[in-house]
């Protein structure tokens, strides 16, 4: 072929994916590109039909008769691995044997990742360079959005935590307990709801600051958490009162057993900056199984009557609503 080497100069800028297969089915020269995805083994030289597979159209002899193929679309496939599919056009040329064109159509991307190609790789004109853009924009894109929502996510989880937190003590607050008793009430469970209310605990504030008040009420408030299971809702709904709401436990025995150690470790002193804080606690408890259509409201109602119940009995006590 005249002029040989300026040609393969010429298509190795133009079409950095071409092959010139001789008349007899030899490949004679590799574009730059072609040549990086073997670069262990060199295209020149060796057989076309034991490099690739000509898939569409079938030909006995896929080498030499590609210049038949002239104008013709070609799918092919590498014979090793990976077995890369591609898309071509052949061409005749003057001495009978044929440039073959190719691309990796839809295969750009897979192709990119096994065989970390870049720009440089195609020609300026290659639509894979536009669909790499693309493609590398959307991973960007979507990226960035990944990160947004789990930022969102999380703050938006933060937030709602916090909405129902009270922020004294680190137990639910007035709307978390709300929530807590709507959803077992429509869900039929059955529940025991405890209000506690902590006895003498205005002497603190008064005599040791809202610091020692604070302290007070944070011991107070693991103390219940210790007492209390892991399913069961501890919620703070006043300055120093608690309302327990034990999962599915309805049962008196059990129920007057915790309010009792809860009682008598709350009595014990809690020290404060070298001051024993004296406190003690009154509890009143209502039953869902007492009722035959339990509502929240009814029932905080009646578990804050027996509360005042056992405070009028001499505090230190529990209730139980109505009581028996």
């Amino acid at each position: 072929m005249a002029g040989c080497d300026n040609t393969d100069d010429m298509l190795d800028l133009l079409c950095p994916m071409h092959l010139r297969v001789d008349p007899s089915g030899v490949i004679a020269h590799a574009g730059p590109s072609l040549a990086k995805l073997r670069p262990a083994a060199p295209f020149a030289g060796t057989r076309f039909a034991d490099r690739f597979d000509l898939l569409q159209p079938a030909l006995s002899d896929a080498g030499a008769g590609l210049a038949d193929m002239a104008g013709r679309r070609l799918r092919l496939r590498f014979r090793d691995r990976p077995a890369t599919m591609l898309v071509g056009i052949a061409a005749r040329d003057a001495d009978g044997g044929a440039i073959v064109n190719l691309s990796f159509g839809i295969s750009i991307v897979e192709a990119v990742r096994d065989y970390t190609l870049t720009i440089a790789d195609f020609a300026p004109t290659d639509l894979a360079v536009e669909l790499l853009f693309l493609v590398e924009t959307k991973s960007a894109a979507m990226a960035a959005l990944q990160q947004m929502s789990q930022r969102f996510n999380g703050a938006r989880m933060a937030a709602e935590e916090q909405a129902l937190t009270d922020p004294g003590t680190g137990l639910r607050n007035r709307r978390a307990l709300d929530l807590a008793l709507e959803r077992m009430i429509s869900d039929g469970q059955e529940f025991a709801l405890m209000h506690v209310d902590l006895d003498r605990f205005k002497q603190v504030n008064d005599t040791l600051g809202h610091a020692a008040g604070d302290h007070v009420l944070r011991q107070a408030a693991h103390v219940m958490s210790v007492e209390t299971r892991a399913e069961d809702t501890l919620a703070r709904v006043g300055g120093d009162e608690f309302v327990l709401l034990f999962h599915r436990l309805c049962d008196r025995d059990r129920l007057g057993e915790i309010a009792a150690r809860l009682i008598a470790r709350l009595e014990m002193p809690i020290d404060w900056q070298g001051h024993r804080c004296g406190i003690s606690a009154s509890a009143g408890t209502a039953i869902s199984i007492d009722y035959d259509n339990p509502s929240a409201a009814r029932m905080l109602a009646d578990a804050d009557e027996a509360l005042y119940a056992a405070k009028r009995a001499g505090r230190g006590r529990h209730r139980f609503h109505p009581d028996g």
